[in-house]
């Protein structure tokens, strides 16, 4: 008879907790020679029989709080802990063992299909709760920034993107693809990525291009050190190969605005009569979940931008006075999940049928996020090497074109609108859908800023309606009364191509973004910015500007642009 026999069950689970949690990374493997003693022990503590003890192991080697909130109007038992539990070690040991991270020809089989799935999703909700233990095990244990390199950018990798590039097609615009973009830039370290390293003297002169010109021409593509002309492989580490291929890829998500969505549903509906198509069923904690997967530029964007600013010379890039860049959540200041609350929801929201998308607020936009100082930089390329593009030209037409870095800087304002839902109250009208070419603003309209907000006149109503301005709401000693509706934002800023002012909304249902910019002088005309909020106290703006000359059912010129929070 085993000694353990006469431990009481509750001491009995407190040894095998502390035995299963000596090691924090990994599987509780420690708990394995426990559980193998004899059969009462194992039945005292099998996860079939008692998973009480294994939903705390799970607790305490991941971030589970912020799960156990966002489904709080659900009921998961210890069991669905557990199965979660069993479901993440058994992932992450699958991405340790590289088992799925590369293919073997173009056409992946449905077995290789159904597990990139299911690692791809585990690690972007795992990721969306991190409080710093999530992160740890996917990177630490499982090497998982290593697995999503090999994915995205080895020439083999199972993304199909090299391959894809290989034969003159663009990368796959699919869910496996937009999962493994937002995880890289969750994770992204960009001083992990050093293929430039100077061991020539001199300087590098890349030739100016005229700021006045309308249309750019960036033909010229030589770098020249000293005067001379030199070969980049003078310039390169050994790990040169490998940003190349990243920087590729990532160039393809980032500046082919027709190929990849900035968002779902499509960007000139201010309020979509109806979801999108491709919602993803999933098993989260037990609980069926409906998902939309996120769009795949935002994180291309961000992650290309990031890794060529770092560098002080690029073979594809012309900086022009270098602007911060963004900060990636990797080397943000204290993990938090309330960061990815609104993905959460955005993908929730969107795929949620029994509920109209409608133009209410769906929590995907945080009051008072984008309000502040911000910097960063937009980028334009070629003008005829992107109307090729237009014309169905291959990816290597984008990836051998130059593209041109400019720092800008922007001064936000939020105003709201608020519904009172009291029987009797005078109901606020918020804004009718307007010109996506104007920032959703209705042709027409005027409006009118003070310190306490903003009036705005719209044609056909004869009475202005009044948006509160957020520094007003800061004043107020109680909540504002009501329920959200609308959030206009005004704002200035300025270039090296001049000043200018901002106006624009949010869209409701998913906090998607869209900003009119019109330079003051008026000689530089009217600019288009969309983009998301990614994060939130800590996070970035990320998305594309295009020109508005082009109408909104056809491919215009486009760029991208990143912001970061001046501190």
């Amino acid at each position: 008879m085993s000694i353990l026999a006469s431990i009481p069950q509750e001491v009995l689970e407190h040894v095998a907790f502390f035995a299963a949690t000596d090691n924090l990374l990994g599987p509780p493997d420690g708990i394995v020679a426990l559980l193998s003693v004899d059969r009462r022990t194992h039945a005292a503590l099998s996860m079939a029989s008692n998973p009480f003890p294994w939903s705390r192991i799970f607790a305490h080697k991941f971030d589970t709080s912020a799960a156990f909130q966002r489904l709080s109007d659900r009921t998961i038992t210890p069991q669905d802990a557990c199965e979660e539990f069993k479901l993440r070690c058994t992932l992450l040991k699958r991405i340790r063992r590289r088992t799925d991270s590369l293919a073997t020809s173009y056409t992946l089989s449905p077995t290789h299909r159904d597990a990139l799935r299911s690692i791809l999703w585990m690690a972007y909700l795992m990721m969306l709760e991190n409080e710093g233990r999530n992160d740890r095990q996917l990177r630490e244990y499982a090497g998982f920034d290593a697995w999503l390199k090999e994915f995205l950018f080895h020439p083999s990798g199972a993304s199909l993107a090299a391959w894809s590039v290989k034969i003159d097609l663009w990368p796959p615009n699919d869910e496996r693809s937009a999962l493994a973009l937002w995880l890289f830039w969750y994770m992204l370290r960009p001083g992990e990525w050093f293929p430039l390293i100077p061991v020539l003297g001199g300087r590098i002169h890349p030739r100016p291009i005229p700021a006045e010109r309308h249309m750019y021409d960036l033909a010229c593509r030589d770098i020249c050190t000293n005067g001379h002309p030199s070969s980049l492989d003078e310039y390169m580490a050994d790990d040169d190969t490998t940003f190349r291929e990243a920087s590729g890829i990532l160039k393809l998500f980032s500046l082919g605005a027709h190929q990849y969505p900035l968002c779902t549903p499509q960007w000139n509906i201010f309020a979509p009569p109806c979801r999108a198509r491709g919602a993803c069923a999933i098993k989260y904690f037990g609980v069926p979940l409906k998902m939309t997967p996120p769009a795949p530029a935002p994180p291309a964007i961000l992650a290309y931008l990031t890794l060529a600013n770092k560098l002080s010379v690029s073979w594809d890039t012309i900086h022009y006075m270098k602007p911060p860049t963004a900060t990636p959540p990797s080397l943000a200041p204290g993990a938090s999940s309330a960061e990815w609350h609104a993905e959460w929801t955005r993908g929730l929201h969107l795929a949620d049928t029994t509920k109209p998308l409608g133009a209410a607020f769906s929590g995907a936009f945080v009051s008072g996020s984008l309000e502040g100082t911000w910097e960063g930089l937009f980028t334009y390329t070629e003008f005829t090497a992107y109307a090729a593009l237009l014309s169905g030209a291959p990816p290597t037409v984008l990836q051998r074109s130059l593209v041109a870095h400019h720092p800008h800087l922007w001064k936000l304002r939020e105003h709201y609108l608020y519904a009172v839902d009291e029987p009797g109250a005078l109901e606020a009208r918020p804004l009718a859908p307007g010109n996506p070419l104007r920032g959703y603003l209705p042709n027409g309209c005027q409006y009118f800023e003070s310190s306490d907000g903003v009036a705005i006149k719209e044609s056909g109503r004869e009475e202005p309606v009044f948006y509160t301005s957020l520094a007003s709401l800061q004043k107020m000693d109680e909540p504002p009364p009501g329920r959200l509706t609308d959030v206009f934002i005004t704002g200035e800023g300025h270039s090296a191509w001049g000043q200018f002012n901002l106006v624009g909304r949010v869209r409701p249902c998913d906090g998607f973004i869209i900003l009119s910019k019109e330079y003051v002088d008026g000689d530089r005309g009217r600019w288009l910015y969309r983009g998301f909020l990614v994060g939130n106290a800590e996070g970035n703006l990320s998305g594309r500007w295009r020109d508005t000359l082009s109408p909104t059912d056809v491919l215009g010129y486009e760029g991208c642009f990143v912001m970061n929070r001046r501190r």
